[in-house]
């Protein structure tokens, strides 16, 4: 095939995304108001067995700027949850690499044993597969609660290689196809940088899931799910407060309206809680150590929430 390449973009007009409630054309910013916590999110810690190209958290083997979420931390808001009522169904990881922290399996036991449902972001590779039997024993007594979404960037290895470096293709297929063997409720993002038609990008991933035995259906956008690219350098509209009805998109879609995440800086005493899963080091975007003062309207101030959510139609949780 022929190789593509990353589409290019012009580099961020540095007046934009300055102010929370003003956008650099004088309007009045977009902003989200929690309609009610759906999902959870709970970064593990930003390590990471690769460093991809352009990953939107640095994720690396060194990067420990967000240290390893404790069971007793993500355990405490389980609590709240449970405490004042929130309306939440999903409990979802990340990281860096979730499988990295050890305390991933107790916690997944933890979120699943209360009736949630858990939804793990994995690049399915050897941190996950030195997992293999507390894997199987979640499997076994949560079944389809439990769901693992592994990162495949194309579904040509060369250009997964691209993003993920040398020798990263097989060990992600080996492990997804163990997912699929063993009969894991498993769900593929990709990347859609690369501009090229999606259903070119879905053929493909089907012809490869064909190939390698894998069942999951590409032609189902949860399951298999191309993702828009995040890079924060390149330029993008802000979004005001009159662009829901210019585009026809309702701020109860973004996933501010039904997700929180919590992250847990290095060199911090607790955690905090930040609006989603795309600005776990900006600030500005702290709301608070717990759920309840997390709560408030979040504004739209930042390249992401334009890119990724707004424009790009992009979402992180499975509900």
């Amino acid at each position: 095939m022929t190789a593509l390449k990353p589409a290019p973009g012009n580099p961020l007009d540095p007046a934009k995304f300055r102010d929370p409630f003003v956008t650099a054309a004088g309007e009045r910013r977009a902003a989200v108001a929690l309609t009610g916590l759906r999902t959870l999110w709970l970064n593990t810690g930003t390590l990471c067995n690769l460093a991809c190209e352009n990953c939107y958290i640095e994720s690396s083997p060194t990067n420990d700027r967000l240290v390893y979420l404790a069971l007793n931390e993500a355990t405490e808001y389980l609590d709240e949850i449970r405490r004042d009522g929130w309306p939440t169904t999903e409990i979802a990881f990340t990281g860096g690499e979730p499988f990295m922290n050890p305390a991933l399996p107790a916690m997944l036991n933890e979120a699943l044993a209360r009736g949630f449902t858990a939804l793990v972001l994995t690049n399915a590779m050897r941190p996950m597969m030195k997992c293999k039997q507390p894997l199987l024993a979640l499997r076994h007594g949560f079944g389809d609660r439990l769901c693992l979404r592994v990162s495949l960037d194309h579904y040509d290895a060369a250009l997964h290689e691209l993003v993920r470096g040398p020798r990263s293709w097989q060990p992600a297929i080996d492990g997804l196809r163990w997912l699929s063997d063993e009969g894991f409720h498993v769900h593929v993002a990709a990347r859609g940088c690369w501009n090229e038609p999606e259903a070119q990008m879905r053929a493909g991933f089907a012809a490869l899931f064909q190939r390698e035995g894998i069942r999951i259906d590409t032609a189902d956008p949860v399951r298999m799910m191309i993702l828009p690219e995040m890079n924060a350098a390149l330029d993008v509209p802000e979004v005001t407060e009159q662009c829901w009805g210019i585009l026809g998109v309702s701020p109860d879609a973004m996933m501010c309206a039904s997700s929180r995440m919590v992250v847990k800086r290095k060199g911090a005493a607790r955690p905090a809680v930040v609006p989603c899963t795309l600005l776990p080091y900006d600030e500005a975007f702290e709301l608070g150590h717990t759920l309840a003062a997390a709560a408030g309207p979040v504004p739209l101030n930042h390249p992401h929430c334009a890119r990724f959510c707004v424009l790009g139609g992009g979402a992180c949780s499975r509900t």
